[in-house]
């Protein structure tokens, strides 16, 4: 049976810190709000501006979407609540679409699970104000401010 020696140890803990320094960082969640506008009649379009606060710090976003089908009214919406499978703040930035069950609006509360490509995860809920109408919950752009 072979005893570790004080060499062989220092060498196995280096080795293990060094390797574990390769691996991806640990995903995170961060807090997000959203204010988004939406117009439309027949073609819809929507704008906003939004805040991430990732590991303490905030990053401004910008929120665009374009939509075509049976869209009519304009509305305003203000949404809060968090991305989560966050490893940078760049991952916030890409195309969002519905997950699960998607959007639900009840007395002018809303909710949605929205994901991009780089596997975030958007829970949101809020309240719209205004009058929407949208056969179509299109995708949404979320762009990290520079």
């Amino acid at each position: 049976m072979k005893t570790m020696t004080r060499r062989g140890l220092i060498i196995s803990g280096a080795a293990l810190a060094s390797g574990s320094m390769l691996l991806p960082a640990e995903a995170a969640t961060g807090q997000i709000s959203l204010h988004i506008v939406s117009a439309g009649f027949i073609f819809g379009a929507s704008g906003g501006s939004g805040v991430l606060v990732f590991q303490g710090k905030q990053y401004p976003l910008s929120i665009g979407g374009i939509s075509a089908g049976a869209t009519i009214g304009a509305s305003g919406t203000d949404l809060v609540g968090t991305a989560s499978h966050l490893r940078t703040p760049a991952d916030i930035s890409g195309v969002y679409s519905a997950i699960g069950a998607g959007l639900a609006v009840a007395g002018g509360r809303s909710a949605a699970q929205l994901s991009n490509a780089n596997g975030v995860v958007l829970r949101l809920r809020g309240r719209q104000v205004g009058f929407m109408f949208s056969l179509d919950l299109s995708g949404m752009v979320i762009s990290l401010q520079g």
